[in-house]
């Protein structure tokens, strides 16, 4: 399993990483622990949650869940827990189930990293990161409507600074190893790194957003960024909730699926997005790929990402999706591949 150093930092992560947001509510207790397991024989070390999971949905009742399974791994297994590079999340302002909506500030770090500890089981965490900007962010389908004029830059970056205050006390307790970000922005970015550098706080590794063949948004200023900067990409929605399996084609909705769950997949669902499917799937067809594995590895082979978050619910499609991790796209296939996003762009 290749394996990528986590921005300037001396850890390397494992370049396919184990999503868990499905685990709690799709995906219980048992089988979530099998996939850790296979995931482990199979050399996939990094495991990827948030204190705000599971999803599929996000309820008042299961917030927390996903990360008290993992925990209860690691407490079965003791002794192996230096096996794993876990990742985790704090949520970020307006999610109302989770300290009232309250923001990402210096006032929130100590009680949040030490209940992920506590659910977690564990003294530390490899990496924590902001799930998303207090200000808000052109994901999640806000890239349509996100207007950033009515944000007041010296509030933002004094409540950064005071959160990378608090990262360093965390970081001296030994309760969190290295920072990272999550749905943010150029300038987000390049403000946090800006900052930590002046301050001597930490410096942040990696920025998980979303990126897959049909979102690409990644491409333009944060490629650019990450690379220059050691940012790398943690993608997630690698396989765009599913759309990239074809499985959702000619109107098919499979029950206990995610669109099952969630009608309209974040936004996703829309005509072009089937289309553009349709693109990739003729591709994958013609070159004899998988095109679960095809998606997958094109993520992988970018030149910005360290590493590309992927889910299952089943077993069986873990299975599938780990005999591909060795896959390398040939040029034939990613020209044609740049052709269908060409022709296929923002499907939604």
């Amino acid at each position: 399993m290749q394996k990528n150093r986590l921005g300037r930092t001396d850890m390397e992560v494992t370049r396919y990483c184990l999503g868990t947001m499905t685990w709690g509510t799709q995906t219980g207790t048992d089988a979530a622990h099998a996939q850790i397991d296979m995931a482990l024989e199979r050399g996939v070390t990094f495991l990827d949650t948030a204190e705000m999971y599971p999803v599929n949905p996000v309820s008042a009742e299961t917030i927390g869940r996903t990360e008290q399974i993992i925990g209860q791994w690691i407490a079965k297994a003791r002794g192996r827990r230096g096996d794993l590079v876990v990742a985790t999340k704090h949520s970020g302002e307006g999610l109302s189930k989770v300290r009232d909506g309250a923001p990402i500030s210096a006032a929130t770090i100590r009680e949040t990293v030490e209940g992920s500890l506590r659910r977690l089981d564990t003294d530390y965490i490899d990496l924590y990161q902001f799930h998303w900007p207090n200000r808000g962010s052109y994901h999640f389908r806000q890239n349509w409507r996100y207007d950033p004029s009515d944000v007041e830059p010296e509030q933002v970056l004094d409540e950064m600074a005071g959160c990378l205050d608090a990262l360093e006390e965390e970081r001296r307790r030994g309760t969190i190893r290295h920072f990272g970000l999550s749905n943010e922005t150029a300038w987000g970015a390049a403000q946090w790194l800006r900052l930590a550098e002046r301050t001597d706080t930490p410096r942040p590794v990696t920025i998980q957003n979303e990126y897959s063949l049909l979102w690409r948004q990644f491409d333009t200023d944060l490629a650019e960024l990450a690379l220059h900067e050691d940012l790398g990409l943690l993608a997630y929605s690698p396989l765009a909730a599913g759309l990239l399996t074809g499985k959702y084609q000619g109107g098919a909705v499979p029950s206990g699926s995610r669109m099952d769950l969630v009608a309209e997949l974040g936004g996703r669902r829309t005509a072009r997005a089937f289309a553009a499917v349709d693109a990739y799937l003729d591709i994958a067809a013609r070159h004899g790929l998988d095109p679960v594995q095809m998606a997958l590895a094109w993520v992988a082979g970018r030149p910005f990402t360290t590493s590309v978050i992927f889910g299952a619910t089943e077993l069986d499609q873990l299975s599938h999706i780990l005999d591909g991790m060795d896959l390398a796209l040939g040029d034939e296939v990613l020209a044609e591949i740049d052709e269908a996003h060409r022709e296929h762009p923002m499907p939604y």
